[in-house]
């Protein structure tokens, strides 16, 4: 008999979900996005990511934005985003909103799991109690509830969803065996079963923290070798000859996880009395990294005589990283601000991302098309480098860039020696 799975979020985590696990069941993917899901029914994907016309129509997965419609799961898998907020503290807006709603549908022994990033002891001590509170049923009498964090890899075709070693939990054996037995019907790659609840939500913010940290490493070095005239990339490629040297690029670091997910677990250090100190100080680095890149195109553009601010400038790249649309805390807008500050002629150029949602952040600025821009740039930043730039770079270059030109490619993706260009 097929199970009725309610997915609440339909992102870039919810809707891969819901597909998958359409096969075998029947699934109500729900946003409280009406635009989201009336594409969705018309078998649209704004993100790109999931673009089959044919399977976004299966007669097994139901687009709703009506609560009504999940009432009765047998499962409800909440995947809503958990950013930050202006004061880099957890915004749990939206997870809180998915639980009341779960919580108002909760049939006796549902199963509830959570697949936001969230600090440890989030689900016990903020979205069960809710759950009970409002379904008036007991945890592991009336429900059941897990968290298995999600590790998709935007823009990566590689690393699709059912090949991602899964992390599974849950409040109690009964609804880790459930709650496994669901995944392994979808996941052809390994599950772990974690201890509890809260070890499986500290994996999850220590996986980007490491990552953000790593970074952080190789951004400072950049900046050092930067005064020692010392050039980042050569340094690394030789340090990487060293069998257990591990190679990470200096760069940007934004998106909805890595520049995040730091900021839940110092969260709850902070509120359990110990001050990180690592972490944040990571954090900061990577924060003030275009600030840091803006203050190097100015200051080696100005060496080779090139006045930027008569400059006409084309940032290259808008999203938070390669090959994906997502624009979520992208530190290329930071970037642009530092241009459009000083009053420079700046314009961006991403054929990934989507023009409504680039269009409503800079109206004026936003390329559709590099078609009539010949010969108009004297600075190029390749900010993402997406592969169809790398790929096209040549014919692009040799259209739009002057023959007197600065270039700043800022994970050093470029062919050395084809062109004049500085990197972190």
């Amino acid at each position: 008999m097929k199970k009725k799975i309610s997915i609440i979020g339909v992102g870039y985590v919810g809707l891969p979900l819901a597909l998958r696990l359409q096969r075998q069941n029947k699934v109500i993917a729900f946003d409280n996005n009406e635009k989201r899901i009336q594409e969705l029914k018309l078998g649209y994907d704004i993100f790109n990511d999931q673009s089959k016309v044919k399977i976004l129509k299966s007669k097994n997965i139901k687009f709703s934005n009506d609560v009504n419609d999940i009432n009765n799961s047998d499962f409800f898998i909440i995947t809503v985003p958990t950013p930050v907020n202006v004061d880099k503290k957890p915004d749990l807006r939206a997870l809180i909103s998915a639980t009341k709603i779960v919580g108002k549908n909760l049939k006796k022994n549902s199963i509830v799991i959570y697949e936001s990033t969230v600090y440890p002891g989030c689900t016990e001590e903020v979205c069960i109690p809710l759950l009970e509170q409002i379904s008036k049923l007991k945890i592991n009498r009336g429900f059941f509830c897990g968290y298995s964090p999600e590790r998709i890899n935007v823009g990566d075709n590689l690393h699709k969803l059912e090949h991602i070693n899964k992390i599974v939990s849950g409040s109690n054996k009964f609804a880790l065996k459930k709650i496994y037995n669901l995944y392994s019907s979808i996941i052809k790659a390994k599950i772990h079963k974690a201890e509890n609840i809260k070890v499986a939500e500290a994996a999850k913010v220590i996986e980007n923290t490491q990552r953000d940290l790593n970074i952080a490493l190789i951004n400072e070095f950049s900046i050092i070798f930067s005064k020692l005239d010392i050039k980042t990339d050569e340094v690394l490629n030789a340090a990487a000859t060293k069998w257990n040297f591990i190679k990470y690029q200096p760069g940007l670091v934004g998106g909805h996880c890595v520049g995040v997910d730091p900021f839940y677990l110092t969260y709850k250090a902070k509120q359990i009395g110990y001050i990180p100190k690592v972490i944040l100080s990571g954090r900061n680095i990577n924060d003030k990294m275009s600030d840091y890149v803006f203050k190097t195109i100015l200051k080696n553009s100005k060496k080779i005589k090139i006045n930027i601010k008569k400059s006409n400038v084309l940032i290259m790249g808008y999203s938070f990283k390669e090959n994906c649309s997502d624009i979520r805390n992208s530190k290329v807008y930071d970037l642009v601000n530092y241009f459009l500050k000083e009053k420079i002629k700046v314009n961006i150029y991403d054929p990934l991302v989507n023009i409504d949602h680039l269009s409503k952040i800079h109206k004026k600025i936003y390329l559709k098309s590099l078609k009539n821009k010949k010969k108009y740039f004297d600075v190029l930043i390749l900010a993402v480098p997406h592969r169809t730039f790398i790929k096209n770079f040549s014919k692009i270059f040799n259209s739009i860039i002057k023959k007197r030109h600065y270039i700043f490619d800022i994970k050093s993706a470029l062919p050395k020696n084809r062109y004049f260009q500085d990197t972190l």
